[in-house]
């Protein structure tokens, strides 16, 4: 029963670490799936113009220009043209995180409507896009600040000494922000946002409103982000102290147990040797009382007995005849026919036992054994005449096993019985001197070998 016990509490424990490794990798792959997630929103029209940093989406971005302005003639034909038609505006684009993560990576792409003319920008790189008759020219501008139209295959158009890269509607660049120390884009962490800034020249009378921005973005989520890490942590530190607790009380029970079993060993040994005495006395019934014991406790287990009942069954049957102590060994050892006289003093050795053992308190009811276990199923036995079940069953099953053992041995007045005969003793004798249960218990016993009989 504790080695199964301890089989099963073993499976519980493995069964949870299975279940808390399945939950905490769960965990781990959720964040990982969710790490890698790009995310995309498209602003447009005056909706890039609303200031959306409270905003309860996970990112926004709004656009806002500056109040100060200046303005420049664009003359594209050389005509002259003095009077200031287009108007620089530095914009700036506020992107903000209103999530508890870190933004780990964005980029957003502006694609203009209208034709505009880029002059600066900072905090980042500018992947522009041209439509040509050509095809498309891209060029990946890393600082706006230090545009040289040399080094690169731009439309470009020159003001006032100032060059420009000219963007015609359908043309877009994409924005990637800075990671180096001095102008450190990204990360954005939980409720922050960056501004990256862009200057540029429209139509006067003109703004950027008529153009799509789309922002592409990864959140990095820790770890202890995840809820069913905490799940798995929290089971884990049920796991350990109940790991502690089952060790630190299997401890003790396996102590217990130790102590226990020399504990038994003592009593047991100490009650071997006493009723040793006893046997002793009769050299045609040595080994008797621990015979009887053995047989008394198969058949408790066949009723259905185990752990500690067990024990104190072999012990009150392994002193049923402790009484005999108090008998002559004239009486005992007489290989005739006992007389009247000498049969009372035998008989008298169940009352002996009884009383030498009712100060027996640790071992519950051990005089009913030596008292009671002469006594017949049907009324006829001795001391008190008790009937069927009002004679305790400790007693009822001594007599069942102390009968076979004095018909499985050599006695003073006879040779022991053939297997045949003792079956049939036992079955003639059910009702009678025998509990009918207890006696096919015990014919069930025989006839399954685990009874050892010569013959």
């Amino acid at each position: 029963m504790a080695n199964r016990n301890r089989k099963t509490t073993a499976w519980v424990f493995i069964v949870m670490i299975v279940i808390m490794v399945a939950i905490f990798a769960r965990s781990v792959i959720k964040v990982d799936i969710y790490n890698k997630t790009k995310h995309n929103r498209v602003f447009s029209g005056a909706q890039m113009f609303e200031p959306t940093k409270n905003s309860a989406d996970s990112v926004s971005v709004s656009v806002a220009p500056r109040s100060s302005t200046w303005s420049k003639a664009f003359d594209f034909n050389n005509e002259g043209i003095t009077e200031h038609n287009y108007q620089a505006y530095t914009y700036d684009f506020t992107v903000s995180n209103n999530t508890q993560d870190d933004i780990s990576s964005f980029t957003f792409k502006l694609t203009f409507n209208n034709r505009v003319f880029l002059s600066s920008a900072w905090n980042g790189a500018l992947e522009i896009h041209q439509k040509t008759k050509d095809g498309e020219l891209v060029n990946t501008v890393p600082d706006l600040r230090e545009f040289k139209p040399e080094n690169y295959s731009l439309e470009t158009f020159t003001v006032d000494g100032e060059t420009l890269i000219a963007m015609n509607p359908g043309d877009y660049l994409v924005y990637i922000p800075s990671t180096s120390v001095n102008a450190m884009e990204v990360p954005i962490e939980p409720f922050k946002a960056t501004t990256p800034g862009i200057i540029m020249y429209v139509a006067i009378g003109e703004d950027i409103g008529s153009s799509e921005l789309s922002i592409e973005y990864t959140f990095h989520r820790l770890l202890t982000s995840e809820p069913l890490f905490w799940v798995s942590l929290i089971m884990l530190m049920i796991w350990l102290i109940a790991l502690i607790i089952f060790a630190i009380t299997s401890a003790q029970i396996r102590k217990y147990n130790e102590r226990h079993e020399r504990d038994n060993k003592i009593i047991n040994e100490s009650i071997e040797t006493f009723t040793g005495f006893i046997d002793a006395k009769d050299p045609y019934t040595n080994g008797h009382s621990k015979r009887v014991a053995i047989y008394t406790k198969m058949i408790a287990k066949e009723m259905g007995y185990s752990g500690e009942e067990l024990d104190y069954i072999y012990y009150i049957a392994l002193l049923h005849d402790c009484g005999k102590i108090g008998v002559p060994d004239s009486v005992l050892g007489k290989p005739g026919k006992l007389t009247d006289e000498e049969f009372a003093i035998m008989k008298s050795h169940t009352v002996h036992g009884g009383e030498i053992l009712s100060s027996f308190k640790s071992l519950k009811n051990a005089g009913e054994g030596a008292l009671y276990h002469h006594e017949r199923y049907d009324g006829g036995g001795y001391p008190e005449g008790r009937a069927g079940e009002d004679i305790p069953l400790i007693a009822r099953m001594i007599c069942v096993a102390d009968s076979f053992d004095a018909m499985n041995t050599n006695r003073v007045y006879r040779k022991k019985l053939s297997r045949e005969h003792i079956i049939s003793e036992i079955e003639n004798n059910k009702g009678f001197q025998f509990d009918p249960k207890i006696a096919d218990i015990m014919l069930g016993l025989l006839r399954d070998g685990k009874v050892p009989v010569e013959g």
